[in-house]
C-alpha cells in the first residue's frame, strides 16, 4: 500500500502499524526527467535517530518488503549512510552496482580526520558501490574523498544561485562527479541548473516522497535462532534446509531477498537447497542475524505458517510416491507457499510476484493446474474434511486412503517436533 506523501524527508516519522515500517521513497531524474535511481528515507523514525542500526533496519526492510510494490525496483538505490553503517556486514547482502551510498560529511574536521576514513571508502569502491557526497565534499578538508565521488548533491535551501555556479563549476574541474541538485521546486530553479551544467535533478517540482508501508513476514524467533546456531557451526546444507522448509515466514523471507533486485540475482530458484548455495553460509549467517532483529516488527498468525508447513511436507511426502526428490522438493514449495495471501495479505498472484519459483508451482498456486495443483486439492481436502474433494483428487493422483493418512500423520509429528 502507498500513498502520496507532502511532507518532506525532515518531517516527524510516521506511525506504522505493526508488522510493517514507514518507508519514504522520492525519485532522481534525469534532464528529460527520466526516473535514474530513488532516495530511501526511514519514516518511521524521527530524523534524529538517524544511527547505523536505522541504515541497516532500512535497507534489509526495503529488501525484504512483502507488499506488491517492490521498493528496490531495478533503478539506482540511493541510501543515506552513517560511517559506523558504512562498515557493516548488511552491505554484503546487496548487489553493489545498483546501489549508492550517500556519505555524511564530518563537519568542521581536519584533512587528517577525512584520510582516515579513506580505506572504507575505498574499499566500497572496489566493491563495485557508487558514492555520493553533499557539497561540503568540494571544500578543501575533504580533498582526499573527492576523487571516489560517483555523484555530488547540492542543496537549492542552503547554496545560492552565485555560488552554484561556482562549486559546479569547481566540481567540473576536479572530479568526475555527476551533480544532483536537490530541493528543486520551481521551473525557474530547473533551467538555472540545466544551463550552468547540472544533469541530475530531485525536488518537488518532479515528485514528491511517496510513503509506502513496508511490511514484514516475520519468521518464528525460535526458527531464526536455531538457524544461525547451525550457521555458527557451519552445518550440512541438509540441516540448514531443514530449518527452512519448517517455518513459512523464513522461507519467503529468503526467497525474497534472493529474488530482490537489490541482491542482484536472476536465477530461477527451485528449491532451499538452491537457495542455500547460491547464498552461501557468510551471507546466510548476515541475513539472519539482521532477519533476528526485525522480526519483532512482523504481526503473522503462527497458525497460519503451521498450516502451510503442514502442507508442504504433506505434498512432498505424497509426492515422493511418484517423483523424483527434485520435483518432490517443489511439491513442498507449492505448499508451504499456498498461503502466501493469507500471511500477507495481498492477492496471492501479488505475492508470486515476490518470489521467482518455476511455472509449474505457479500454475499450481494460482489455478490448482497440474500435478502439483492435484496435491494441493488434495492437502486442502485433509484439512476441511471435504470427502469428495478427497476421493477425486486421491483417484487422480491414483493414492490410497492408507498412503495418504499415514502421510499426513508423518507431516503432522514432523511439524511438531519445532512447536514444541
Amino acid at each position: 500500500m502507498s500513498v502520496i506523501s507532502a511532507s518532506s524527508p525532515t518531517t516527524p516519522p510516521v506511525a506504522a502499524p505493526r508488522g510493517s515500517s514507514m518507508i519514504a521513497r522520492q525519485a532522481i531524474v534525469d534532464i528529460d526527467k527520466t526516473v535514474i535511481g530513488y532516495e530511501l528515507f526511514n519514516r518511521s523514525r524521527a530524523p534524529d535517530e538517524h544511527t547505523a542500526a536505522t541504515d541497516v533496519l532500512l535497507l534489509f526492510t526495503a529488501l525484504s518488503h512483502a507488499g506488491s510494490e517492490d521498493l528496490v525496483g531495478t533503478k539506482l538505490l540511493f541510501v543515506n549512510s552513517t560511517h559506523e553503517s558504512l562498515a557493516g556486514g548488511h552491505l554484503e547482502l546487496l548487489n553493489p552496482e545498483k546501489v549508492v551510498l550517500e556519505v555524511e560529511p564530518l563537519g568542521h574536521v581536519a584533512a587528517s580526520e577525512t584520510v582516515a576514513r579513506l580505506p572504507i571508502l575505498r574499499a566500497l569502491r572496489e566493491r563495485g558501490f557508487k558514492l555520493s557526497f553533499n557539497h561540503t565534499v568540494l571544500e578543501s578538508a575533504y580533498n582526499a574523498w573527492l576523487p571516489l565521488a560517483d555523484y555530488i548533491k547540492l542543496d537549492l535551501n542552503v547554496l545560492r544561485p552565485e555560488q552554484l555556479v561556482v562549486l559546479v563549476s569547481y566540481a567540473a574541474r576536479q572530479s568526475k562527479a555527476q551533480l544532483i541538485a536537490t530541493k528543486v521546486e520551481t521551473q525557474e530553479q530547473f533551467d538555472l541548473l540545466k544551463s550552468i551544467g547540472v544533469s541530475l535533478f530531485q525536488g518537488y517540482w518532479f515528485s514528491r516522497p511517496a510513503v509506502v508501508e513496508a511490511k514484514l513476514l516475520a519468521p518464528n524467533q525460535v526458527s531464526i535462532i536455531q538457524l544461525i546456531n547451525l550457521l555458527r557451526r557451519q552445518a550440512s546444507t541438509d540441516a540448514i534446509e531443514e530449518v527452512l522448509k519448517k517455518d513459512a515466514g523464513l522461507a519467503f523471507n529468503l526467497m525474497r531477498l534472493i529474488n530482490s533486485a537489490g541482491f542482484g540475482n536472476a536465477r530461477e530458484i527451485t528449491s532451499f537447497r538452491q537457495a542455500v548455495m547460491i547464498m552461501g553460509l557468510k551471507k546466510l549467517f548476515r541475513w539472519a542475524a539482521l532477519l533476528l532483529t526485525a522480526s519483532k516488527y512482523g504481526n503473522t498468525s503462527p497458525i497460519v505458517g503451521h498450516t502451510a508447513v503442514i502442507r508442504g511436507r504433506l505434498m512432498e511426502l505424497l509426492a515422493l510416491e511418484f517423483m523424483s526428490e527434485e520435483d518432490a522438493e517443489q511439491a513442498f514449495v507449492v505448499g508451504i507457499f499456498s498461503l502466501l495471501d493469507v500471511m500477507l495479505s495481498i492477492p496471492l498472484q501479488d505475492a508470486l510476484h515476490l518470489i521467482n519459483v518455476p511455472d509449474a508451482v505457479r500454475q499450481a498456486l494460482l489455478s490448482h493446474e497440474g500435478v502439483f495443483g492435484e496435491l494441493l486439492r488434495l492437502a486442502e481436502a485433509c484439512e476441511s474434511s471435504n470427502d469428495e474433494a478427497f476421493d477425486q483428487a486421491a483417484s487422480a493422483l491414483k493414492l490410497t486412503s492408507q498412503q495418504i493418512n499415514w502421510a499426513h500423520l508423518q507431516a503432522l509429528a514432523w511439524c511438531e517436533q519445532i512447536t514444541q
